[in-house]
């Protein structure tokens, strides 16, 4: 794959890493196209779907599409080169290219509902926490960060028994599936809060 612009949340990251994806008209996948540095060097190969518009040694993209590295994919959206014609592709399907970040932020909403609820009193005080430590950096940064260091030692201090009791409650896909991550992901948080080595237990 290579180098494109990619979309994440802060609470699932690469689990539901997002991407416009360019189909030709045959509904394959265009390999990246190589850009030569002109310095000797091996140059970089270009997945963003802006550059497939067809210049010599370019495939030409018919549509764009959404997709999600969780294997998600949104629906098609075309792109009409009579309509296009001489323009720039970055300008012309800019369109088609905001409607596919919108179906990837619906996609990502739909996963967040899909995880294990938080009681409404954990959500209304964790909000309320970050206003007040975001209130508290405009009048004292280093109070603030205090702060923001004492909530991380309060987290990883609950998280450990929570994670270790993750672990012997749930299978490696239901704590995913209940946390909108990958398995491996997964694996990585539980080790992180519960203070494991996920490779030796």
């Amino acid at each position: 794959m290579g180098e494109r612009e990619t979309w994440t949340t802060e609470e699932f990251g690469t689990s539901h890493e997002g991407a416009v994806e360019v189909l030709l008209a045959d509904g394959t996948v265009p390999a990246p196209v190589h850009f030569d540095s002109g310095s000797g060097t091996a140059g970089h190969r270009v997945s963003q779907w802006s550059v497939y518009d067809g210049r010599p040694g370019t495939p030409r993209a018919a549509a764009l599409r959404a997709v999600c590295s969780c294997g998600w994919k949104g629906p098609e959206q075309q792109l009409d080169w009579e309509v296009i014609g001489g323009r720039n592709l970055v300008e012309a399907g800019d369109g088609q290219a905001d409607a596919c970040e919108r179906a990837w932020d619906a996609h990502t909403a739909t996963v967040e509902a899909s995880t294990i609820p938080l009681p409404d009193t954990i959500t209304m005080l964790l909000e309320q926490l970050e206003e007040e430590i975001d209130k508290l950096a405009k009048t004292s940064p280093i109070a603030a960060v205090r702060a923001a260091r004492r909530t991380a030692i309060a987290a990883e201090r609950v998280g450990y028994w929570a994670a270790r009791s993750t672990l012997h409650d749930h299978t490696p896909r239901q704590a995913a599936a209940a946390l909108g991550l990958t398995e491996s992901a997964t694996r990585s948080e539980l080790a992180r809060l519960g203070r494991y080595n996920p490779y030796t237990g």
